[in-house]
């Protein structure tokens, strides 16, 4: 059996690619990358490297020969019309390939129009295109990256002792790429037939009181949250267009423990240069 993983060198598709060669060969493993000298180290591990640039479509039809399982990382292009053509060019080369099984990562908890022919979002559109095409699948619908608290001010909050949000009920399922890789790799190694639906957000709900408490012990001193209407951030709209409060067992189930924790998941974003970026 072949995996392949689309955007082997990003953030996500590298981590996948480590949990599997901690678990599978090396050599039942491909990684599709756009810039082939970027995964020079895979090589080196053992790790079969194919081109595959979402952008040449011969080059994914020439990637995916003989691949049983192919692991669509969406598009990281910022104009949604263009990676939903990207994403097409895939299942059109998946299919064409003879791909056995496709999986795809989306968003989680997708949000329904009153028109559900008319879905308008380009995880949804992916999704139905990979639905029409025919291949068996399985959609990951990943939960908001925790990476999100590295635009809140975290490290001005343990300095000042207030963690000071823009108002709203905000709750979080949000999820770190670690967890969301070792259940990605779980379902490409459990190979079950069939179509399947995951969502891969926390079990457990989390607000910014409660990052104010872990906050508080970080520090050493009290942390304490307030709202504050003159607070503007993109980040707020950008999420009050999520689902960011629904909750599932499927990411727990799939990794075999709970999730990191919310005071181990912002660690890096309180020791790292350049918060947010």
């Amino acid at each position: 059996m072949k995996i392949m993983i689309t955007g082997a060198t990003g953030q996500l598709g590298s981590l996948i690619v480590e949990n599997l060669r901690s678990r599978i060969p090396a050599e039942q493993i491909v990684a599709g990358v756009r810039k082939l000298e970027q995964a020079a180290y895979l090589r080196e591990q053992g790790v079969e490297v194919r081109y595959a640039d979402y952008d040449v479509t011969e080059s994914l039809d020439e990637a995916f020969h003989g691949i049983s399982r192919l692991l669509l990382i969406s598009s990281s292009n910022t104009d949604d019309a263009v990676r939903l053509i990207q994403h097409k060019r895939v299942i059109d080369a998946a299919k064409r390939s003879g791909v056995g099984h496709i999986l795809y990562t989306g968003f989680a908890f997708p949000r329904q129009r009153s028109e559900q022919s008319k879905p308008d979002n380009v995880h949804t559109l992916t999704e139905q295109a990979i639905i029409e095409s025919g291949l068996e699948y399985t959609f990951l619908r990943n939960a908001l990256y925790i990476d999100f608290v590295g635009v809140l001010g975290l490290k001005e909050a343990l300095s000042s002792g207030e963690l000071i949000t823009a108002p709203g009920e905000w709750k979080f399922n949000s999820v770190t790429r670690g967890d969301l890789a070792l259940a990605a790799a779980a379902v490409l190694l459990e190979g079950e037939p069939g179509n399947h639906i995951y969502e891969l957000a926390a079990a457990h709900t989390w607000d910014f009181a409660d990052l104010a408490e872990v906050l508080t012990g970080v520090a050493g001193k009290p942390v304490v949250h307030r709202q504050d209407a003159a607070v503007q951030h993109w980040i707020y709209a950008f999420m009050s267009k999520l689902d960011t409060s629904s909750t599932s067992g499927d990411l727990e189930r799939l990794m075999g423990r709970p999730v990191t924790p919310l005071k181990e998941s912002i660690m890096p974003f309180l020791t790292r240069t350049g918060e947010g970026s």
